[in-house]
């Protein structure tokens, strides 16, 4: 087969307010297409976001345990999620996107924009912004189901109908796992269930006007090991935690992409519940609901040789969240609520090989002091295939509920006086695309002020939080390769190289922080020969540290670890296929969170019914 050139008509929906293609962002981004989520088929996307650049995954025990996301060193709580244009970080969960109750049945692209994107996106766009696109357009319809190790069990289907005006698209999924016992490997078996909803309508009246709604519905249970209530050593237990989310967006937008004016308002609303238990008891419970309202205006004109778009955009965002408590006496119950305002101007310009773009957020809190954020970027392509890209952003990120008004009696009290965490960043970028073959090494350093970290009160007794006075930083390289041959191979690969350090009060030095690997980096590959159709991955995640959750709370390392996944299908006849899946086939045993056991290799088979259109 001939090398075929790499897809160069990929569009980047979140380095801008506005999309743009992917050969002309200066962001450093990662795409993860509808071909290579379904030959790779994996139940959660967190794993198809491990094989990103500087994306850290830790899972605190099996697949559906509570997963955290940290993007170039951030903490998990800076990385801002995005699901069909919902916002759905968790505000009754620490402000982090619930990503292991997420079912990938339900996506059809992954983006992930790496550095800071507060000057476009707000609050949360530390580390970067992850961009999920729930089942695409394309008429068609999917039917899948598999079974396998550790009890694992798995059905979706998926549906898109199309019209000359309007198009109607939705997915459902359920999976469900006895899992293994994440203590010791001797106790009760740590399982999980979620099923998961997905819906997107749009009806076009007239070309230039488009009028849509979608919906998401997220519902998980997840089983875990958690600590005594007498001695609070960790050990087995029967804690499990059900989580549930569920949001709609509806929007209405004027022009199209060569238009020279666009508008569009939208409103999206996000609730979100999380309830503990133990030995079916309640514990205690949050919620917390978002309300957005936007409205964006877009301007292109032509000036001599170059091509200006203009935006100016403003956002209204509501939260609320309540806690309550079954085992103090409602005395860490709370009733909480914060809102914002924002606006946004960003200028994007091109001339001849000269892609540029400047953009200014002002975020008036009304709990904090306002903030103004600040991104500038450039991508020059110098002739031969290569680029140089530089940029420099800012990001901001608001305290969470818990680390303002938490509370535990004897052990935890918020600290209402915390300010925002911000961070500022620089990166440059050496590219290279032509023909089959895409390269880039981007080297990039941030510091984090105002960095909210857990602090012991000896006189009072408690824990609380503070904002740190000295800076953390976080500086590192990446380097990735993709390579096209026909259909029958695509191969990428990354690795990526991290220096995230905090000051250390007691030693007064840096010290390396927690759950951020030094070195990490992932080769994955998907391709399609005759009947046959196969994926797979390979990533590696470098030693790091963690830190004990019982006495003596000291340091400890976790050994670094590759984790290999592999999938092979075969159509027996046009839309009906069968296919079986292999997951860390090289049998390793890692730990991401000291203390809790992950699952060795696993075997599954499964059939796949779909019709021409929708099959890979």
């Amino acid at each position: 087969m001939p090398a075929l050139p790499i897809d160069t008509d990929q569009i980047v929906i979140t380095a801008s307010r506005a999309p743009e293609a992917e050969t002309q962002t200066p962001a450093s981004v990662t795409i993860i297409d509808r071909q290579r989520i379904e030959r790779l088929d994996e139940p959660i996307v967190t794993a198809l976001i491990r094989l990103t650049p500087s994306a850290a995954v830790t899972t605190s025990g099996p697949l559906g345990s509570l997963t955290e996301i940290r993007i170039r060193g951030a903490e998990a709580n800076h990385s801002l999620v995005f699901v069909d244009g919902i916002k759905i970080n968790d505000p009754a969960s620490g402000d982090t996107p619930r990503l292991e109750i997420f079912n990938a049945d339900l996506a059809s692209r992954i983006e992930v924009v790496r550095g800071p994107q507060s000057a476009l996106w707000g609050s949360e766009a530390i580390g970067g912004v992850i961009a999920i696109n729930g089942i695409d357009d394309t008429p068609g319809y999917n039917v899948k189901a598999e079974a396998g190790a550790f009890g694992f069990v798995r059905s979706s289907g998926a549906g898109s109908l199309v019209t000359g005006k309007a198009s109607m698209s939705g997915a459902i999924g359920v999976q469900r796992a006895t899992g293994i016992d994440s203590f010791n490997g001797q106790g009760d078996k740590d399982g999980y269930r979620n099923l998961s909803g997905r819906l997107r309508a749009t009806w076009r009246p007239r070309p230039n006007i488009e009028l849509g709604l979608s919906g998401l519905a997220l519902t998980g249970t997840s089983e875990f090991d958690g600590f005594d209530p007498v001695t609070f050593a960790h050990t087995d237990t029967l804690d499990s935690s059900r989580n549930r989310l569920i949001a709609g967006r509806a929007w209405a937008r004027i022009g199209t992409d060569t238009s020279p004016w666009r508008a569009q308002l939208a409103g999206s609303m996000l609730g979100s519940s999380n309830k503990n238990y133990l030995v079916d008891v309640q514990q205690n419970r949050t919620r917390g609901t978002r309300r957005n309202l936007s409205a964006q205006v877009e301007r292109r004109l032509t000036t001599g040789a170059i091509e200006h778009r203009l935006i100016a955009a403003a956002d209204l965002e509501r939260e609320a969240f309540r806690a309550r408590d079954t085992i103090y006496g409602g005395f860490s119950n709370q009733d909480r609520s914060r809102s914002h305002e924002a606006l946004t101007f960003e200028w994007r310009g091109q001339a001849n090989a000269v892609t540029g773009d400047v953009a200014v957020r002002r975020d008036a809190f009304n709990r904090f002091k306002d903030a103004t954020s600040v991104r500038a970027s450039v991508l020059v392509r110098v002739g031969g295939g290569f680029a140089v890209a530089g940029a420099y952003g800012e990001g901001i990120a608001q305290p969470t509920f818990f680390d303002l008004y938490g509370f535990f009696p004897n052990n935890f009290l918020g600290n209402p006086s915390l300010k925002p965490e911000s961070s500022r960043g620089y990166e440059l970028s050496l590219r290279y695309r032509r023909g089959p073959i895409e390269a880039s090494l981007t080297g990039y350093s941030q510091k984090l002020h105002g960095e909210i970290v857990d602090v012991f009160d000896f006189g009072s007794g408690l824990f609380s939080t503070a904002n740190r006075r000295e800076v953390s930083h976080r500086s590192g390289a990446e380097a990735t390769v993709g390579w096209r041959i026909g259909e029958q191979l695509r191969l990428s690969a990354n690795y990526a190289f991290l220096q995230a350090t905090q000051p250390d009060d007691s030693t007064l030095t840096e010290v390396h922080e927690l759950r951020r690997p030094k070195h990490s980096g992932s080769v994955a590959l998907d391709g399609a020969s005759g009947r046959l159709t196969y994926g797979g991955s390979v990533a590696y995640v470098g030693k790091h540290f963690d830190q004990r959750d019982t006495f003596p709370f000291d340091r400890v390392t976790l050994a670094s670890y590759w984790l290999a996944d592999a999938r092979v299908a075969y159509a027996i006849k046009p839309g009906l296929e069968l296919f079986a899946r292999v997951t860390n086939a090289l049998d390793r045993r890692y730990q991401d969170v000291f203390g809790y056991r992950t699952e060795k290799r696993g075997v599954y088979a499964g059939i796949r019914l779909a019709d021409r259109r929708s099959s890979p």
